[in-house]
């Protein structure tokens, strides 16, 4: 899911600092994960047929990636900050307040230029069949987890309306990473984040119904 340009922004309007706290921690958890994943596919089929994968050079790759990506240094130096239990002083805090109230618009915006540069170009029908998928099935297969785990009202209704989002620019770069499908990418990616308009507004609605 997009779940920093776009899932910030609405998390943040929909839920406010609560939802967004919920919203924190599902980043440091899908982040690392999903770069996991893409790295440990890439090794498998994106090296060619003759090579070997080698855990350590995965290994090596997930924690060079991991640890240079801007949104894992920001948790952990929040993080590492809360544990020494000093107050931010004033003018930190002041610079804090100020680039959150713009991180919302600026990642509007640079989703908005993510489409413009990628748009439709092709393979119209699996795109639709791909964003039915991720804009109807994944949220229903979280809420139905959410749902059997009992989780916490605000946790189980921010975890449904992320799962709902739709995919962000990270498939279409998979997919130039292994040279192949970038066109049905690029046109999932904007056909799902136009439809999201009412799909996300949906999920809202059945999760505010059920977990109130």
């Amino acid at each position: 899911s997009n779940v920093v340009l776009l899932g910030a922004p609405f998390i943040l309007g929909i839920f406010g600092a609560s939802g967004f706290e919920v919203l924190s921690l599902l980043v440091s958890v899908h982040l690392p994960i999903m770069m996991m994943a893409s790295i440990v596919l890439f090794e498998m089929f994106g090296r060619g047929s003759g090579e070997t994968v080698h855990p350590l050079r995965v290994v090596k790759s997930f924690l060079r990636r991991l640890f240079i990506n801007p949104l894992i240094i920001g948790i952990l130096a929040g993080l590492a900050w809360r544990l020494t239990g000093a107050p931010l002083p004033d003018l930190v805090e002041r610079l804090v307040d100020t680039l959150a109230d713009t991180a919302g618009p600026v990642a509007l915006f640079a989703m908005g230029l993510s489409l413009r540069r990628f748009g439709i170009s092709g393979n119209v029908r699996p795109a639709l069949a791909l964003s039915v998928l991720k804009l109807f099935l994944m949220p229903a297969l979280v809420l139905a987890f959410v749902w059997l785990l009992g989780l916490p009202p605000l946790t189980s209704k921010v975890a449904v309306v992320v799962a709902a989002l739709p995919s962000g620019i990270n498939s279409y770069l998979i997919a130039v990473q292994f040279n192949t499908g970038q066109a049905l990418a690029s046109n999932q990616m904007t056909l799902a984040t136009a439809s999201a308009v009412l799909t996300t507004s949906f999920w809202l609605t059945v999760v505010v119904h059920i977990f109130g």
